[in-house]
């Protein structure tokens, strides 16, 4: 299958720490790492490992952070054509405070990833793609929101699946201004973070029944460790998680459920099929560190069959 990922493509500089320091404390890391991360760069580098044609819609600095950026989307071939380069702008960057258990917190600089030119897309960039994800952050500021936008008319005028995965950090700064932007889009993926944020809920019951109201098509809740909900026009089922003895890091889960969902549903799978193996990529990629460190393949699908 063909895919068009817009999304972010960074730098994540991973510092482990027992615990996150007070306002103006300091603590010492227990070890630093620099990893490639972004929403964007993880979607296309998982849906690559499954096997997939990828191209990925994105913008980096000319600078040292652009060959870690890129360095695991060229091992799994993404095509990069539609890649740009800013010569003012940095490339994309995360600090991320890990602490045991492999919960974390973010500090995001949104870079050259935000100054994606909608200029440089042509709608028949799409004419032999499957299906469009994206990363919800493209939608939220900068010349990359015009770019998406773009994207994101052409891919329905061709009736193309769309998959969108909503994002904390892009529904605190957008809220429900994203979801006037992507009513309509066939898959719609968050957190149940972002699905209170959303819905102003108290209890993932609630905003669910929130949800219900919006007229969405498909909307697929994961909900940590509790696995993922799935909620159609239809029906709506709580998915099974497929736990771990231990978490290393959950950075980039959620992207590689995401991914796999996508996989999974254009392989013919249904939307509930799809969660269960978005559910065990993502307890996958929990093991490795960095978003990028544990790609899933098909061959891990297996396992849950």
């Amino acid at each position: 299958m063909r895919f068009f990922v817009v999304g972010d493509v960074s730098v994540d500089l991973i510092y482990f720490l027992e615990r996150i320091p007070e306002p103006g404390e300091e603590v010492p890391a227990q070890r630093a790492l620099m990893k490639p991360g972004g929403a964007g760069g993880t979607l296309a580098a998982h849906l690559a490992s499954l096997g997939n044609k990828v191209y990925l819609a994105s913008r980096v600095g000319d600078d040292p952070f652009r060959s870690v950026a890129l360095s695991q989307l060229e091992k799994v071939k993404v095509d990069l054509k539609y890649l740009q380069t800013d010569t003012e702008q940095t490339t994309s960057s995360i600090l991320i405070l890990l602490t045991p258990g492999g919960e974390r917190s973010m500090i995001s600089a949104g870079g050259a990833s935000r100054y994606l030119d909608a200029a440089e897309f042509k709608p028949r960039m799409l004419d032999s793609i499957d299906a469009v994800v994206f990363s919800a952050y493209a939608f939220v500021g900068g010349p990359q929101r015009q770019y998406a936008i773009n994207v994101l008319d052409a891919a329905r005028k061709r009736e193309l699946p769309i998959f969108a995965d909503l994002g904390t950090g892009a529904v605190r700064a957008a809220g429900k201004e994203l979801l006037d932007i992507l009513r309509g889009v066939p898959y719609l993926l968050m957190n149940q973070v972002e699905l209170l944020a959303l819905t102003g809920a108290t209890s993932i019951s609630y905003g669910v029944n929130a949800l219900k109201t919006w007229g969405l098509e498909t909307v697929v809740v994961k909900v940590g460790a509790m696995g993922s909900i799935v909620i159609t026009p239809t029906r709506q089922e709580l998915i099974e998680p497929y736990p771990l003895e231990e978490v290393v890091d959950t950075t980039g889960s959620g992207d590689a459920f995401t991914a796999t969902f996508a996989h999974a549903i254009l392989q013919g799978k249904d939307p509930f099929t799809a969660a269960r193996l978005g559910n065990l990529a993502g307890s996958l990629a929990a093991t490795a560190i960095g978003g990028q460190g544990r790609l899933i393949t098909e061959e891990d699908l297996l396992q849950a069959r």
